[in-house]
């Protein structure tokens, strides 16, 4: 991945949650093979509903606009509420709207992983169904092994999804090397 920019997006607005450690930790395996990555959970994506017809600056989502630009691969990861994914994630994903115009629209041709947490099996599963269809409408190709974690068990979901996340991230190492 030496050179690559992967970007990481998605989690809640507590620091510490799930799904931000589960970024956080396909993330370092990324940057442990050579790539630049950032992460963008909480504050980061806490942005104004998306209105396609707002003309008010705003540096988090200009920023966040930019870094979507300048990914060669994404990683998106979302809790799951009420089965599918949380609305700060679906407005920051509204948001790639703003791409519309460029020369790569959207997510055309980027790697995607996926991940989904939930306190329970269900949930976790229709979110990340729910990510894989917002990835293919975004034009994105979902890598093949996504992410779908219960966090009700209790114990390091970090630890147990380790081989998942290698996978993943070995497949979207294979992609850009492509």
């Amino acid at each position: 991945m030496q050179g690559f920019h992967v970007v990481g997006l998605g989690g809640t607005l507590r620091p510490t949650s799930t799904t931000s450690r589960l970024l956080t930790a396909a993330l370092d395996r990324a940057a442990a093979a050579g790539a630049r990555t950032t992460l963008l959970t909480g504050e980061a994506i806490d942005f104004p509903n998306f209105d396609p017809e707002a003309s008010v600056p705003n540096a988090r989502v200009d920023h966040f606009v930019a870094t979507i630009r300048s990914a060669d691969a994404i990683l998106i990861g979302s809790p799951g509420y009420h089965g599918t994914l949380s609305g700060l994630v679906k407005n920051a994903l509204d948001h790639v709207e703003m791409t519309h115009g460029d020369a790569r629209v959207y997510f055309d041709g980027v790697p995607v992983g996926l991940v989904a947490t939930a306190a329970g099996w269900q949930a976790a599963v229709t979110t990340l169904q729910a990510l894989r269809g917002i990835v293919h409408a975004l034009r994105g190709w979902p890598t093949p092994i996504g992410i779908a974690v219960n966090s009700a068990g209790g114990g390091d979901v970090v630890a147990e999804a380790a081989p998942q996340i290698d996978l993943m991230m070995g497949q979207i190492a294979r992609f850009l090397r492509n």
